[in-house]
């Protein structure tokens, strides 16, 4: 029994451990337009590629950044329409535990029942996993900034940094190499880094990206374009000069 037999149904694994219709959704992902978010200390911020539009488009129905609740929101990779039955199904949960609870959902808590929604379409008779990862952020009610990651297996992981979707393995790469705590203190170290991040692999600069921030006690911040671009300005100065100084010290080391 070759291995395309064993993708037809989801219930059943191949030989060596494999669910493929998993992994097909998780290549999904990988197709989809980046996304990044970082963790500060009272801020947390929300990066996204933006992929072109037909001229005639209304940009606002083409949303990356979606609230859940007034304290979190969600970023996603992957597949627009899964995305969209996701998200309303995440803002009804959130709804539906305010009324019953009478307190706002924790970021772990929604990231969890998202996950718990993936899962059960991976082995699930009639259906086929959601081919989208999403990054959760927002602040808890003791005011905690916090970052969760799901993807399509229904796994959730909580996070300081981190990026999904085309080309993130490099997105997080960077991030790793220059996240601290002192970096992310402030609201401009927070937005610096995942602007960094994303343009990595993004072209065009401000054109192409998309960045929100959240502050403790605040509402979501969508960057306007002037703004944008004045971030997007410093950080390709800071990246010429970072640049040239390396540039020096191999100048230096050769000589």
């Amino acid at each position: 029994m070759g291995e395309s037999r064993y993708d037809r149904a989801i219930t059943v694994f191949s030989p060596d451990g494999h669910l493929f219709q998993v992994e097909y959704a998780q290549e999904a992902v990988k197709k989809g337009s980046t996304a990044v978010a970082v963790r500060g200390k009272d801020h947390v911020v929300l990066g996204v590629e933006k992929r072109s539009i037909a001229k005639l488009q209304d940009p606002r129905t083409v949303r990356k950044i979606c609230m859940l609740d007034e304290h979190v929101c969600l970023a996603f990779a992957g597949l627009n329409a899964d995305a969209r039955i996701l998200v309303d199904w995440a803002r009804r949960e959130c709804q539906s535990h305010r009324l019953t609870v009478e307190d706002p959902v924790t970021v772990e808590y929604i990231a969890r029942e998202i996950a718990t929604i993936k899962q059960r379409y991976t082995h699930s008779l009639g259906a086929r996993p959601f081919g989208i990862a999403t990054l959760i952020v927002g602040f808890d009610p003791d005011m905690t900034p916090r970052v969760f990651q799901t993807d399509p297996s229904g796994t959730y992981s909580c996070w300081k940094a981190n990026a999904i979707g085309r080309s993130a393995k490099t997105v997080r790469e960077y991030m790793e190499q220059n996240y601290s705590e002192e970096v992310v203190d402030s609201e401009e170290g927070c937005i610096k880094l995942a602007l960094k991040a994303l343009l990595e692999v993004v072209q065009s600069g401000s054109k192409n990206v998309e960045l929100a921030i959240m502050e403790r006690g605040k509402a979501l911040k969508i960057l306007a374009s002037a703004e944008l671009d004045k971030y997007v300005e410093e950080v390709e100065k800071e990246k010429e000069a970072e640049a040239a100084e390396k540039k020096k010290k191999g100048a230096l080391g050769t000589s």
